[in-house]
């Protein structure tokens, strides 16, 4: 049939383009049928785009999927080239493997869902995990409180040692990064249970009490185990929260194991409430020693201290169970003559130069005979 004019000839033109067979490009997943197994070369058939192939190292290293495959057979692989030299489309079973892993692990993150991941090993950092098929990373902070390393001494090799113990194990987990441009996917296993701790925390208030035991002491503080809701069933779920090296009393804590140990029942005030995170205090129950210093402290008075720290900037004396006060390393020459001076866990004179009881700051000189 003659074309008419443009129009029908531009419509014709469509057509046929829509007709011919779509070519594949390197980086494509395509599907296609086995049609022929050899001890090296895998042949499959592309339909309009031709006849594929398996060479040399992809065979090799796909030994025991390429021996279970026969004619017919259905199969997913990445485009390498689009034509080699002898005009067939050449495939990779592992790149199309990596490639629809990295669109699961995608799915994974986006959809919040949990999975299961097999710990392969472990670090200081935390543990090296299989998701799918893909190797990740479980950040020691991205446990949940059951498997958090929590070493009295925060000796790093125990913590190795007790993050090894997980090797060869599953645990539940969801994806919170996947980025393939950097082969980068990290996993959480503390926010499998966060919309749970956040319903359970949307109960609570600052200001709130709660009682629980210590379940960790590290050297920034110590954790608080308790139930979820008031209940007194030994079974009941659990949630944590942390009390800060600085809210434990209200005295100078230098090593929080002096004060809790594991096991400890306490009562602590909720202070901060964050996300799935807690901040609770014990000191908020107690008096503020401060507020009454007054009665105890006065400027120019000269008292007796013990030295309990030396650092660059001066040293912390203590007065009383309640009261630490700080000599400016300005007080000496240098702070070489300062540790020349003054000696960690002796005792000296010194004088009030200021007290600032909403600040919490006390001011001293040392007294030189």
């Amino acid at each position: 049939m003659p074309v008419k004019n443009e129009t029908d000839k531009k419509s014709l033109m469509a057509g046929l383009l829509a007709q011919a067979p779509k070519l594949s490009k390197p980086g494509d997943i395509i599907q296609g049928k086995i049609l022929e197994v050899g001890k090296n070369t895998v042949f499959i058939d592309l339909g309009s785009l031709g006849t594929g192939v398996l060479l040399g190292r992809e065979v090799k290293e796909n030994r025991n999927l390429v021996k279970s495959l026969k004619k017919g057979d259905e199969i997913s692989a990445m485009v390498i080239e689009d034509e080699n030299e002898k005009g067939f489309v050449e495939l990779s079973l592992q790149a199309a493997h990596r490639e629809q892993a990295w669109d699961t692990l995608k799915q994974l993150l986006e959809s919040h869902q949990t999975v299961k991941a097999k710990i392969v090993s472990a670090n200081r950092g935390g543990l090296m995990a299989d998701i799918k098929g893909t190797v990740g990373f479980l950040p020691v902070s991205q446990l949940n409180y059951e498997h958090y390393p929590r070493v009295e001494d925060g000796d790093k090799s125990k913590i190795l040692q007790e993050l090894n113990k997980f090797v060869n194990k599953e645990l539940d987990v969801r994806v919170i990064d996947a980025d393939q441009s950097q082969q980068k996917l990290i996993v959480s296993e503390k926010a499998v249970d966060e919309e749970k701790v956040r319903q359970a925390l949307s109960k609570f208030q600052i200001g709130d009490l709660v009682e629980g035991m210590i379940s960790g002491v590290v050297d920034f503080g110590a954790f608080v185990r308790f139930p979820m809701r008031e209940n007194e069933n030994p079974n009941a779920e659990m949630m944590e929260g942390l009390i800060h090296i600085s809210e434990i009393d209200w005295q100078l804590i230098e090593d929080p194991r002096q004060i809790l140990k594991v096991g400890q029942k306490v009562a602590a005030k909720i202070i901060g409430i964050e996300g799935d995170r807690l901040s609770l205090s014990l000191k908020a129950l107690k008096k503020d020693p401060w507020l009454e210093i007054g009665e105890k402290y006065q400027k120019d008075q000269v008292i007796e201290g013990e030295v309990t720290r030396i650092n660059p900037f001066g040293a912390f004396v203590q007065l009383d169970k309640d009261i630490h006060g700080l000599v400016h390393v300005s007080d000496f020459a240098s702070l070489e003559a300062m540790s020349k001076e003054l000696e960690a866990k002796k005792k000296y004179r010194f004088k009030i130069l200021s007290i600032e009881p909403r600040v919490h700051k006390l001011a001293l000189s040392l007294v030189r005979e």
